[in-house]
């Protein structure tokens, strides 16, 4: 896909990787709307692209259906859809019932909520393209941080699913899975012993939007901002259990411990 004369949606674009997205999305010629939790960020987004705005919480189905209909009532109907927000949160199974449903219905039942809003009319007009930001611990695992590693298995699972299923009918789809990017999340998921591997591998949110486009132009699936975790995916597969055993090690090199159930 080329964005110029498009019509995008980003979630969570007041801030970290959607923000660079519109900006840079409004530099390739599309019409950008910026959807957020944070009106004043979506706001201030919006007015340097040029673009609309949205206050909204992308967990509730209603929220999302507003949007798509007054950004297709106002700009036409909606070529790009980027499920980008997202949140996270440090623990393991011990965290709580309602941080586990909170998390669930952020990073992964807004998802849903955003192909139901808008898969019928792409259908119908045989084009559209469903932009899911998952992350590199949805194809491998985010220590210290089980809910994230869940919510973005899922994505990722849900992604391909929809490609598999509405692939001959015009959908494409691509699953965003950078690793570590320097936004705000970055300090809500790692933990102390892995900021210093951070540090030397993390990436802009504005290089992560550069690949973003080099990607929806490929229209490949799997949108890869750090090409390492392709190999680190490959090794997975190709010998699980010996990935399992590294990951364990790995943890404990960092010492990364989780609190009893």
């Amino acid at each position: 896909m080329e964005l110029a004369d498009r019509v995008a949606v980003v979630t969570g674009g007041g801030n970290g990787i959607g923000e660079a997205m519109c900006r840079r999305f409004s530099s390739e010629g599309a019409s950008v709307a910026v959807v957020d939790l944070d009106g004043d960020a979506a706001r201030r987004v919006s007015g340097e692209v040029g673009g609309l705005w949205f206050r909204a919480d992308v967990s509730s189905e209603t929220d999302t259906r507003a949007v798509v209909d007054e950004v297709e009532d106002r700009l036409g109907p909606i070529d790009l859809y980027c499920a980008n927000a997202g949140i996270g949160m440090e623990g393991g199974v011990e965290t709580s019932d309602a941080d586990w449903q909170r998390i669930w219905e952020i990073n992964f039942m807004s998802h849903v909520y955003a192909a139901r809003a808008v898969l019928p009319g792409m259908l119908a007009r045989g084009e559209g393209y469903l932009l899911h930001t998952a992350s590199a611990a949805g194809l491998l695992t985010n220590l210290g941080a089980a809910a994230y590693s869940v919510t973005k298995h899922a994505v990722v699972a849900l992604a391909e699913w929809m490609q598999i299923t509405y692939g001959d009918r015009g959908l494409r789809v691509s699953a965003l899975c950078p690793q570590f990017v320097f936004t705000e999340l970055l300090d809500d998921l790692l933990p102390t012993g892995m900021m210093t591997m951070a540090r030397q591998v993390g990436l802009s949110a504005d290089q992560v939007a550069g690949a973003v486009v080099e990607g929806l132009r490929a229209e490949s699936f799997l949108i890869l901002p750090h090409p390492e975790v392709s190999e680190y995916f490959a090794y997975k597969a190709g010998d699980y259990d010996r990935w399992l055993q590294g990951m364990r090690r790995l943890q404990g090199r960092l010492g990364i411990e989780m609190p009893s159930p």
